[in-house]
């Protein structure tokens, strides 16, 4: 019995080195050089098309955007709803699952996390480039001064401000304490002096003892607790700032828990679809295996499910009121002239969608990504339709007018993604992509629960990571 429970041991051990070797021996070794050299390339390319935007605009001002009046948001507003609802995904599968005890996050949580970080920098941006000056967007922390200058508080330029930066100071608090005893693996592997130093100063000097291991899992869950919230807050706030105007089609107390759940639906997607591709450029099925893209999909249906029944209240709220405006613009949405927004987002979003009712669909990395994918595109036609839809018809007829997207709004655009995937592809070049620590602790855990001859001591809990 001690020979079969010492094999045991020795089998799990080497399980656990492998793990490690296979997560941290990525970076320290990359293996697909070809693939991120053209994948970085166009990110680069991406990134420079960004600049040059951004550079247009600051030179003409936002007179170069199609936003006029009464359409004074245009998809800048829209696409900042829109990253930012894709960031919310990371949290809440590496914050509230980790709270809910559901260790199936391992294997996503890291680069979940870091889709987060990026996707909020990229949300955040829109708003200081909407400014107009964006060169004073201090103005809107209340930090001190002589002049007596203050933030205006009842401007949702402010509360964006301070909604964006809190949310993207605890998500990055959050990934790195969570990154820190990976980062102190690979510093521990690393065989030239340079990585050797490079991840031992991001290590922060851990050493795996048991006082480090006791604080670090203190900070990492109190971390959690804060992020989840704010989750929940910083969409309900988003989707105030249109619910608290008097514009018909925005006025409705709906809107809070609608913005939440079209978030997570939106980042789900996205996470599913980061998930396919890393799972096969690094050959990692072991890691992320069928059941994570089936639970998944089965979150992507729960949200998708979610966010249809936020649909049809919003209908129904209209014609319930029968208010003659609501009524008009709901009409509108359906026939007007941007009706293709509105039937893009049923169509790309809902339809697909039904796939995932199948386990075959949901374990089908190309069908799951392409749901995914269907799913990303049809929530940023939703966000462009409550935004467009809803500003340019007003009360009075003497003030509508149609919103074109100019040349520099799409440019703008599409560079944004290169200020999302040039420092997510250095990301997983150069950190380990997948908490390694945790994916051998739940497989320490299964064992443990599968094995009750198997005694679990705190010392083999640590000894796989270092």
């Amino acid at each position: 019995m001690a020979q079969d429970v010492s094999i045991r041991t020795a089998s799990s051990r080497s399980r656990y080195a492998e793990i490690t070797q296979e997560v941290v021996g990525i970076p320290l070794s990359y293996p697909r050089w070809r693939n991120w050299w053209i994948c970085f390339g166009i990110a680069l390319a991406l990134l420079l098309l960004f600049f040059v935007s951004a550079g247009v605009l600051f030179w003409n001002g936002v007179g170069v955007w199609g936003n006029n009046i009464p359409v004074n948001w245009g998809i800048a507003i829209s696409n900042y709803v829109w990253w930012l609802g894709i960031g919310h995904a990371g949290t809440l599968i590496s914050a509230m699952l980790l709270l809910l005890n559901q260790p199936w996050r391992n294997a996503l949580n890291r680069f979940a996390e870091a889709m987060t970080l990026f996707a909020v920098t990229c949300a955040g941006l829109y708003p200081i480039l909407h400014l107009g000056r964006p060169w004073r967007f201090y103005w809107m922390a209340p930090y001190p001064n002589t002049m007596n200058i203050w933030p205006q508080f009842r401007s949702p330029l402010t509360w964006d401000f301070f909604a964006v930066l809190t949310y993207l100071t605890v998500s990055i608090l959050f990934w790195y304490i969570g990154t820190a005893p990976d980062l102190a693996a690979s510093r521990d592997r690393a065989r030239a002096r340079f990585w050797q130093v490079f991840y031992g100063i991001l290590a922060l000097g851990w050493r795996g003892s048991a006082i480090h291991w006791a604080r670090w899992r203190q900070a990492y869950r109190l971390t959690a607790a804060i992020a989840v919230p704010l989750v929940v807050s910083v969409h309900s706030e988003i989707s105030l700032l249109f619910a608290a105007g008097p514009i018909p089609g925005w006025n409705s107390t709906v809107f809070p828990p609608y913005f939440v759940l079209g978030a997570a639906f939106s980042g789900f997607a996205v996470v599913s679809m980061i998930a396919i591709v890393l799972r096969r450029a690094f050959y990692l099925q072991n890691l992320v295996t069928t059941r994570h893209l089936d639970l998944l999909g089965k979150l992507l249906l729960a949200t998708g499910l979610m966010t249809a029944y936020g649909y049809i209240i919003e209908i129904y709220a209209a014609y319930y009121g029968g208010e003659r405006y609501e009524m008009e613009t709901l009409w509108d949405r359906f026939t007007g002239v941007y009706a293709f927004s509105y039937w893009g987002a049923i169509a790309c979003n809902f339809v697909p969608l039904q796939l995932l009712w199948l386990r075959g669909a949901r374990t089908s990395p190309f069908l799951l990504f392409v749901i995914s994918l269907s799913v990303a595109v049809g929530m940023w036609f939703e966000r462009y339709m409550l935004l467009v839809t809803g500003l340019y018809k007003d009360y009075l007829p003497s003030s509508w007018g149609l919103y074109d997207v100019s040349i520099w709004e799409w440019t703008l655009y599409a560079g944004m993604m290169g200020v999302f995937f040039v420092p997510f592809l250095l990301l997983i070049r150069f950190l380990p992509m997948i908490s390694a620590f945790e994916v051998k602790e739940t497989l320490y855990e299964g064992k443990v629960q599968h094995s009750p001859s198997v005694e679990r001591t705190g010392a083999e809990r640590i000894s796989g990571h270092a």
